[in-house]
């Protein structure tokens, strides 16, 4: 939203003025992120006007959030009465909610448990394709990561077809260190990466570095992320890289590994275009480059291919971005997730493959019901 230089109207209409071309402002305007606040929301995050079904009645952060119907909602949803949001992070705790009533659903099912869930009385596991990944950061701009070869061992040393098989027990499809998969339809498919112990040796000896390399991780990361640490421990051993995994609580990992330590486990949900998965994680001057990626090529095709209204050259823009990033990079992204969540039978109203977040792209709290 940097480019935005001036919002005006003019009658019914409203003006924004940028400093630069981006032919993806009518996607960014819907992002979730963006809502209506008194004073931007920094006086009193509660206080949010919205168009919504739902007015926000009690605020706990990180607890829960509490939002009662809107009487004056102009639309066609919001069928219940009061609608409560609990945060439960831990990943039993939120399936043994579901399956006792306390909750009426649940994103983020763990994929190592979706199906004995899904045969459980009275529940229902929905699985959507799209553009989540759960990834591997490695800081570019710290040592040993500040070796491209030492990222390269690393990238060589995974075995990503077993972490999709193992970790996400068919809910996911296999990634190849790039944020954008076929979702996007100014995809490019490059030759898959594949693990290769030798080359992982190869790179590892080029790079001069010994001794360990510490990887964070937790179960708040993404579901299965220590399951899926250990594996890649394994295969590095195979590659003759001692990859040691340290387990971090649950609470904090937000505040204070993600985006501090140069090693962790994250996921992202992914973003509706390129132009805006890129230039939330990976412009060199992003708030939340969170691989300290810092290309000065890359930078200059990303806002190039912003202005650009040829698909056909903005595509092969896109290409040449993604094997930059993909090769001189610090992300390694082994999968692809379906978003995997889960409904109680009380509730009808349920659409499948509504592609962008879990939850029916966070929708089903105001498009499902109760049954009666």
């Amino acid at each position: 939203m940097r480019s935005i230089q001036n919002i005006s109207t003019d009658g019914d209409n409203v003006i924004i003025e940028l400093d630069s071309p981006n032919a993806d402002l009518p996607y960014l305007l819907t992002d979730y992120h963006l809502v209506i606040q008194p004073g931007g929301g920094m006086d009193d995050p509660a206080a949010a006007i919205g168009t919504g079904p739902y007015i926000i009645k009690d605020v706990d952060m990180g607890v829960r959030i509490v939002a009662e119907k809107n009487p004056n909602y102009w639309g066609d949803t919001g069928h219940a009465e009061t609608i409560e949001l609990i945060v439960i992070n831990d990943n039993t705790a939120r399936v043994a909610a579901l399956q006792s009533g306390q909750v009426d659903m649940i994103d983020r099912v763990p994929p190592r448990t979706a199906k004995l869930v899904d045969r459980a009385p009275n529940i229902k596991v929905h699985s959507t394709a799209g553009p989540g990944h759960y990834v591997f950061i490695m800081h570019a701009n710290t040592a040993p990561f500040d070796n491209k070869d030492v990222r390269m061992a690393l990238k060589y040393g995974i075995n990503r077809q077993e972490m999709v098989d193992k970790v996400l027990n068919g809910y996911g499809t296999i990634g190849n260190d790039s944020p954008i998969n076929s979702s996007d339809p100014m995809f490019t498919a490059v030759e898959q990466r594949e693990f290769d112990p030798e080359k992982a040796m190869h790179h590892l000896k080029k790079s001069g570095h010994e001794g360990e390399i510490l990887l964070r991780t937790s179960d708040n990361s993404f579901p299965g992320a220590p399951d899926a640490s250990a594996l890649f421990q394994q295969s590095c051993a195979s590659a003759g890289i001692n990859l040691n995994v340290k387990r971090e609580p649950n609470d904090g990992y937000w505040s204070e590994v993600w985006n501090k330590q140069p090693f962790c486990t994250s996921y992202w949900g992914g973003r509706p275009t390129q132009d805006q998965m890129y230039t939330t994680a990976y412009l060199s001057t992003a708030d939340w480059n969170d691989t300290r990626f810092n290309n000065e090529q890359f930078d200059q095709l990303l806002l190039a291919a912003r202005a650009e209204l040829d698909t056909a050259k903005r595509t092969q823009m896109y290409a040449d971005m993604g094997e930059i990033q993909r090769d001189e990079g610090g992300l390694i992204c082994p999968m692809f997730n379906d978003f995997v969540d889960a409904t109680s039978d009380r509730l009808d109203g349920w659409v499948d493959n509504a592609k962008g977040f879990a939850l029916m792209n966070s929708y089903s709290p105001v498009k499902m019901w109760v049954k009666a």
